[in-house]
């Protein structure tokens, strides 16, 4: 099987219109930003939607399928961004992100020591980053009473 521009392009003008239904849905109990919540995903879902139609018409590009091997990977990713999703107000930013993180740095070979090291710096450096620096509030799970 071969993948080719048109497929991809139609797979971003699904997602672009999911985006536009989910974001024109979105109302802020009030207003605390003058753009409000519902810009991103709709200007998102423009861009999206552009390059979408951009793939369809030009068409082309056929590819060979994956490498032995890469399918099963994908699927893992896949679960691993369901499990983060379940996880991440439980377990709070830094040790969902952590563990997520060091495991599809194993996915793509990383060793354990380099993948846990660079997944916990990552995690710190983006909690404090958006937490403390930019006042978007992360969940701290088990570690709130550390931080």
């Amino acid at each position: 099987m071969t993948l080719n521009n048109r497929i991809l392009g139609i797979a971003a003008l699904a997602l672009a219109l999911f985006l536009f239904v989910f974001g024109y849905g979105l109302q802020a109990p009030f207003a605390y930003e003058p753009v409000g919540p519902r810009a991103f995903p709709l200007m998102l879902s423009a861009i999206i939607g552009l390059c979408g139609l951009r793939l369809v018409f030009k068409g082309g590009g056929e590819v060979e399928p994956n490498q032995a091997g890469a399918t099963p990977r994908i699927i893992a990713m896949i679960g691993l961004v369901f499990i983060y999703a379940l996880s991440f107000q439980w377990l709070g930013f830094i040790i969902a992100t952590t563990i997520i993180a060091s495991l599809v740095g194993r996915l793509f070979g990383g060793t354990w020591l380099k993948v846990v090291g660079g997944s916990f710096g990552m995690s710190v450096m983006l909690f404090f980053l958006f937490d403390r620096g930019l006042d978007v509030v992360l969940p701290t799970g088990l570690l709130g009473g550390l931080l």
